[in-house]
């Protein structure tokens, strides 16, 4: 399934609580391997899977550590209604 989200994590707001990342339903969110400038492991968008619901937005404590965008959902196919008709019985 493709994203239908997208997160950005600004670095020198987050604590590196792990509220967003327990709290996040597809499991996209994980701690960040090195430390931020603030001696914490940050949470970090793995990049995929987000379906743009905004929970880790909401539990967040930091006002500004996350932003979540949702992705504009692909056109769906219009079916054509002229030319071609169901066998008459």
């Amino acid at each position: 399934m493709a994203s239908r989200g997208n997160i950005v994590i600004n670095v020198e707001e987050c604590k590196g609580c792990g509220l967003c990342i327990e709290s996040c339903p597809p499991k996209c969110l994980v701690l960040a391997k090195e430390l931020s400038p603030y001696g914490v492991h940050s949470a970090h968008y793995t990049g995929r899977d987000c379906t743009g619901c905004g929970i880790c937005f909401y539990c967040c404590p930091e006002p500004g550590a996350i932003t979540v965008y949702r992705l504009a959902a692909p056109p769906k196919a219009v079916a054509s209604r002229g030319g071609e008709h169901a066998a008459a019985l």
